[in-house]
């Protein structure tokens, strides 16, 4: 489908279903859809932080804001040789961001940006889109900021899509289709506060 047909309640209605698009490219003008078999979950009571990632967040070397610069960190999320983040997703999300569904978690290394992520909320369910960083532990930060943020305000579900290695290191677990659907089912029908 063309990317420029991504509408808000496209979006939200694709999201409450288990779905969600990828583009091949940046300059990609089409998008398509993904549901995973096995689907990437972090329990936000499973949250595991390490030594040092602990270290770093109480040294207070970053700030973290919320909501604050959403365009800026789906560029930086984008800024890659190789991203599913084309120009008409960023531009879908931007609206979904203006609107009060999506979110996002700056870094900040004094006025530079220097990680984050953002996703979608539903609900009580948040699937995390992306997370990128110029700077060690930057996106850990955010992650760690997030779940904190998610805990606080009743969330149930934090979706990250697929499960990679780095995710699987802070403490996200796979889970079947059967079983995903039913933890989307509740979160989304779930009253949350962001």
């Amino acid at each position: 489908m063309r990317g420029e047909a991504l509408s808000p309640d496209l979006l939200l209605r694709a999201y409450r279903t288990g779905i969600f698009p990828m583009a091949e490219s940046r300059d990609d003008p089409d998008v398509f859809w993904v549901e995973p078999r096995r689907r990437g979950v972090l329990p936000l009571d499973g949250l595991r932080i390490s030594r040092s990632l602990a270290r770093t967040i109480r040294r207070g070397r970053f700030r973290v804001t919320f909501d604050t610069d959403f365009e800026g960190v789906v560029r930086l999320c984008a800024d890659r040789t190789e991203t599913w983040i084309s120009h008409a997703i960023e531009r879908a999300y931007g609206i979904l961001h203006r609107e009060g569904h999506a979110h996002s978690v700056e870094v900040w290394d004094g006025d530079d940006l220097a990680g984050g992520c953002y996703g979608v909320a539903i609900g009580a369910a948040f699937f995390g889109e992306s997370m990128a960083s110029r700077r060690p532990d930057a996106s850990k930060v955010a992650l760690v900021a997030l779940v904190e943020r998610l805990r606080a305000g009743g969330f149930r579900l934090l979706d990250t899509q697929f499960l990679t290695p780095h995710l699987a290191s802070l403490g996200a677990v796979e889970v079947d289709r059967a079983t995903y659907r039913r933890l989307l089912a509740e979160a989304t029908a779930a009253p949350a506060r962001w």
